[in-house]
Formats: structure tokens, C-alpha cells, sequence
């Protein structure tokens, strides 16, 4: 293995060890949110006028948990190293910022996959899901994960102790991850508030991966593709820039 391969295999390794904790923490949680929101809204609410609240429901929390855990991952990793002083060692190698990318942010891609796939199996027994466009499913997993990965990468650099990366989660994170349509659909909201979700990012990444189940969304899926593309692009970019400088890492 080169040197990127081998700092991927660490990280992967470094979330898999306390995989209780990491995969099947956040699918005991989803869970948890399907049979409370199913079982109070179910009778309630009719999305898409075929499709049952609860079929709904199963597609937005698995992306919420390849979304938040994807960044979980890269941020809590950097943090951990820094807070710890084991970030020197990496310091010492050879590896290029483009390496640390890489290595982050697929680590990142493979635990929210890995949590995602494991929601996916624990919350399909509570529903009849239909697959109309895998495709679409892979693509806006793939590219929500990278997006995760990146911009838990920035936050990992920029915070310096647990308290500021907490509040980046909890104040940037979080909501912008339940206002994204997980729980409804946007169409459901008053047009004021539609618009404002149309400035999120995550609805995009949602709205788009729930299309490949049900072959219907709130918006086009390419434009979905289109903005999930540049906030990718965007977020890499920063994420790259900050590692090429050392951005709190070699100070």
C-alpha cells in the first residue's frame, strides 16, 4: 500500500475497533426515530399521495445517518489527533495534503456507507420499499458522504478543543440536517420557509437519494446533482487549500 491507502486503512480501522459505538449506535438511533415519528404520524400523514409516511420516513434517515456520521468521522479523528499530540507523527511522514484528503474524507465515505446500509437493512423490515433508480441511490450517497467528509475535515482544522467542534455540530450540522426534509416534505411547508430549505444544501442530497426510491422528489433530481456537485466542490476545495497551508496543524 502507498502512503494515502495506508492512512485510509488506519482511519477505517480507528472507527471500526469501537464499531458498537460508531455503526450501531446511530442505526439503534434511527430506529428509534422511525418507531416514534412512524408510529405517531403514520395514520396522519400521506406523502406523494401513493406513498406511505413511514416508506417516507426510511430513505431521509438514511441518508441523515451517512450525513452526520460521515462527518462525524474526519472531524472527531483530527480533533482526537490534535488534542492527543499523536497529529505529529503524521506530520513527520512524507504524505501529501492531497494523501490526507483522500485518506480522511474516504474514511469518512465508508463509515457513513456502512451506517447507512446498516439503517437501511434494521428500518426496511417496518415498510415495502421499492427501488426505482439505484443509480441516483449511489450517486447522492457517494457525493453526500464526500461532502460530509470534506467539511468535517475543515471543522476537524479549524476547532481546537471538543467544545468548538460540538457547537459547529450543534449549531451547523444539526440543523441543517433536520430542516432538510427527513421528517417531510418541503412542499408541506409555508412558501417562506420552502424557500429558505431550497438554500440547504443537505435537502438536495436527501431530496435527490430519496428520488431513486420512489422515482418522485420535491425538485428535479439534476438539480439536486447540480448543487450537491458544487457544494462538493467548494467544500473540498477549502478542505484541501487548509491542509496544503497547515492550517492549525503546523503552527
Amino acid at each position: 500500500m502507498n502512503g494515502w491507502q495506508t492512512l485510509l486503512y488506519k482511519e477505517v480501522l480507528r472507527f471500526w475497533k469501537v464499531g458498537f459505538q460508531t455503526v450501531a449506535a446511530p442505526v439503534l438511533t434511527a430506529i428509534l426515530y422511525l418507531l416514534i415519528f412512524g408510529h405517531l404520524l403514520e395514520d396522519h400523514v400521506k406523502v406523494y399521495d401513493t406513498i406511505s409516511y413511514t416508506a417516507f420516513l426510511v430513505p431521509g434517515l438514511v441518508m441523515m445517518s451517512v450525513l452526520q456520521n460521515a462527518f462525524a468521522n474526519s472531524s472527531s479523528s483530527l480533533i482526537q489527533s490534535k488534542i492527543m499530540g499523536s497529529l505529529v507523527f503524521l506530520l513527520l511522514t512524507p504524505l501529501s495534503h492531497w494523501s490526507w484528503f483522500f485518506a480522511y474524507v474516504g474514511s469518512s465515505v465508508v463509515r457513513g456507507l456502512a451506517v447507512g446500509l446498516g439503517v437501511l437493512a434494521a428500518t426496511a423490515w417496518f415498510t415495502t420499499l421499492s427501488v426505482q433508480a439505484p443509480l441516483w441511490i449511489l450517486v447522492f450517497a457517494l457525493a453526500g458522504a464526500s461532502f460530509l467528509g470534506a467539511l468535517g475535515l475543515i471543522a476537524g482544522l479549524w476547532a481546537e478543543k471538543f467544545d468548538q467542534l460540538a457547537a459547529f455540530q450543534n449549531f451547523v450540522i444539526m440543523p441543517m440536517t433536520f430542516l432538510s426534509g427527513v421528517f417531510y416534505s418541503i412542499k408541506s411547508l409555508p412558501p417562506f420557509w420552502q424557500g429558505v430549505s431550497h438554500l440547504n444544501p443537505f435537502f438536495y442530497m436527501i431530496d435527490g437519494f430519496r428520488y431513486g426510491f420512489f422515482g418522485v422528489s420535491d425538485t428535479s433530481p439534476w438539480i439536486s446533482l447540480g448543487v450537491v456537485g458544487v457544494a462538493l466542490a467548494f467544500a473540498s476545495a477549502v478542505a484541501v487549500h487548509l491542509l496544503r497551508i497547515g492550517y492549525k496543524i503546523r503552527s
